[in-house]
């Protein structure tokens, strides 16, 4: 399994380089933190399903909470733990947020190399978690199915996101209906068989281009026949076109 290329790990916080395909152990930390790429794209996966951290977003990982990371391109995660009363203040599960401008610098102030004292952290803090109030969580989230005929087409499409098959075809090679299928995505994932399909295709997305490839190979990999529907799809969830979603990733 590859490993960090290097590694500093500090009271508050800390930074890993990660090469590409790099997957951390399972495992938790007493405090919750915060997860930011600051080059590449990180997978965040839990019990609760994957989180797909671009560099235009930032995750929450609750205290206690199993996790493990997976890199997408060679990347460069910061990792933020908070105090408790500010940890009170962010969600008691797992999420994502839009990283701001300010958000994003006061996050590489707090990792970097600069001295801070402990009153100038403490204040940054507050400014950090101020944002993330503001912001609205992301849907660059994939939940994990429960049940076992929705995991088996989890499986298979994750295998390959680029299948079209329709939901009755997947259905019968799982052994269940379209319609008992429907209801499970429903009730389970709170969302369509569609909607889960596509946020599936995004996620894939995000990983395709972190490792460099161009838009229109990376619609054909992921299920779409024409670069401007999957622009448009990437565009709703992300908050970005593809196009300049690749060339933040490459600034340093």
């Amino acid at each position: 399994m590859p490993v960090a290329r290097q590694s500093r790990i500090w009271p508050s916080g800390g930074m890993h380089l990660w090469s590409s395909g790099a997957t951390s152990p399972a495992h938790s930390h007493p405090r919750g933190h915060l997860v930011y790429a600051a080059g590449g794209v990180l997978s965040v996966h839990t019990e609760r399903g994957t989180w797909i951290v671009p560099a235009n977003r930032i995750a929450w990982i609750p205290a206690r909470s199993t996790h493990h990371h997976r890199a997408h391109g060679d990347t460069d995660m910061r990792i933020v733990f908070l105090p408790p009363s500010l940890a009170q203040l962010e969600p008691a599960h797992p999420a994502v947020f839009l990283a701001s401008g300010l958000a994003r610098e006061v996050l590489l102030t707090l990792t970097g190399t600069r001295h801070l004292t402990t009153g100038a952290r403490a204040r940054l803090h507050r400014v950090l978690v101020d944002e993330l109030r503001e912001a609205h969580e992301q849907p660059t989230h994939l939940p994990e199915p429960r049940d076992d005929r929705l995991r088996a087409i989890a499986r298979i499409l994750d295998s390959n996101p680029a299948d079209t098959s329709p939901l009755a075809a997947l259905g019968r090679d799982v052994g269940a209906g379209a319609r008992t299928l429907s209801r499970l995505f429903h009730d389970e994932l709170g969302m369509t068989f569609y909607e889960w399909r596509t946020q599936l295709r995004i996620c894939h997305a995000l990983v395709l281009l972190a490792e460099g490839h161009d838009t229109t190979r990376v619609a054909h990999a992921c299920g779409w026949a024409n670069p401007s529907g999957f622009i448009a799809a990437f565009t709703a969830i992300v908050g970005t076109t593809p196009g300049r979603h690749r060339r933040a990733l490459s600034r340093p």
